[in-house]
């Protein structure tokens, strides 16, 4: 039995997205079987995953209004362990109420992230920006959870929700563990971030902030722009480097056997 890990932010912008893209290829290169969900609807997986030419955007909206079957929505990418399934069509409209409501109220979506958990080793959820219906849903069906952290000051207002949040999902899900806090788009010298960051790590308990942190880099927007994984397109990268040490450490809490 697979792990769904869920990444989850209180506001967009933070390098949510970026965070499941690379860290979804970084496990596929270790040899997991990882299939990466997209459930936001501005469906911006789809533009750094790389997908195979050719591929379309049918995704895990047009399965849950039976336009699609599963299999049909599971799509492969360049990386032989890697598949994607994203959300679909719903991108195309402005207005995602519907969407919000058919996830808030079917259990559709965590009887597939069960299904795609039993044949697979990691299923990596990105989440809409905020704590809003459907990734409550999304925590309620994972076992892990990751909150990517913009080293700024904003995020000494936002962490104090998040965290709260996902302790109320805890009381409906015993199962969620917080795997951590991923401080992103840090810029070592710019008294702004460090000290957002010597914050952070001084008010939250210990462990709960990852020692890995995720530096500015112009090479992920750029991967992102050219359709890649950064992990991939530029491996060398201090960002990518980064990705694939966090890749590194989660695999091992992941797939060790349980006690």
């Amino acid at each position: 039995m697979g792990k769904v890990l869920s990444i989850v932010s209180q506001k967009g912008g933070v390098g949510k997205t970026t965070t499941a893209v690379n860290l979804a290829a970084a496990f596929a290169r270790r040899g997991l079987k990882t299939l990466l969900v997209d459930v936001d609807p501005q469906g911006s997986v789809r533009y750094g995953i790389g997908l195979r030419k050719g591929a379309d955007t049918r995704g895990f909206a047009d399965y849950m209004r039976g336009a699609r079957t599963l299999r049909e929505v599971i799509l492969p990418t360049a990386m032989p362990w890697l598949r994607v399934m994203l959300v679909g069509t719903v991108t195309d409209g402005a207005d995602h109420s519907d969407y919000q409501s058919h996830v808030a109220a079917s259990d559709l979506l965590p009887r597939m992230l069960q299904a795609a958990s039993e044949r697979c080793d990691i299923v990596v959820v990105d989440t809409p920006p905020g704590l809003g219906p459907i990734t409550r849903r999304v925590l309620l069906s994972s076992d892990r959870v990751i909150v990517p952290l913009q080293a700024e000051p904003l995020a000494l207002q936002t962490t104090p929700q998040i965290l709260r949040s996902i302790q109320d999902v805890v009381k409906s899900n015993p199962g969620l563990t917080l795997d951590g806090i991923l401080l992103t788009m840090f810029e070592a010298g710019n008294p702004s971030c460090e000290r957002t960051v010597t914050y952070v790590r001084e008010h939250l308990p210990g462990g709960m902030v990852f020692d890995v942190v995720i530096p500015r880099s112009t090479a992920l927007a750029e991967a992102f722009a050219a359709g890649q994984p950064a992990v991939v397109r530029e491996p060398a990268d201090a960002a990518s480097q980064a990705y694939v040490n966090l890749a590194t450490l989660l695999a091992d809490r992941l797939t060790r056997p349980a006690e």
